[in-house]
């Protein structure tokens, strides 16, 4: 479904000339094509699942985020103005993102669901989260729980 809606996005940019939105898809669908023909060797001939696409996406906004903070350092607004629409873009096509209380609530579960009683176990709870909520959630700020619940 995904691969069906940035194909329309992008035939969408394109009618309105809309040139940033047009370079961010057709850069995502670009990024799909190397992964797909990555999974080939594999035996996937189909190419990558939905979470994949999902988290691929996730992984495309985490760097343009850490762009972002380096340009800001750099006293280049034009490329993080660049960046912020990069990620507008990209965010049209993810699941609704979990709040701070859901991602705390989805964590506290995860970590029941694995028994993790120490920091130990932190990959496990992590990997359940992956599972769960590949797209909506940001697992940098999960981490921060995780690791935070773990510890205490």
């Amino acid at each position: 479904m995904l691969r069906e809606d940035l194909t329309e996005a992008m035939k969408t940019a394109m009618r309105a000339k809309d040139e940033k939105a047009l370079g961010t898809i057709r850069m995502v669908l670009a990024k799909l094509k190397d992964l797909d023909i990555a999974a080939r060797p594999s035996g996937n001939a189909i190419g990558i699942t939905e979470d994949q696409i999902l988290s691929m996406m996730q992984g495309m906004i985490k760097q343009r985020r850490e762009s972002i903070a380096l340009y800001q350092k750099g006293g280049r607004q034009d490329l993080v103005d660049q960046e912020s629409a990069e990620i507008t873009v990209i965010e049209r096509f993810l699941p609704q993102q979990m709040d701070a209380t859901a991602t705390k609530d989805a964590v506290a579960k995860a970590i029941a669901a694995v028994g993790g009683t120490s920091i130990k176990d932190m990959g496990k709870v992590m990997g359940e989260l992956k599972k769960a909520y590949t797209g909506q959630m940001d697992f940098a700020a999960a981490g921060v729980i995780v690791k935070g619940l773990l510890e205490g």
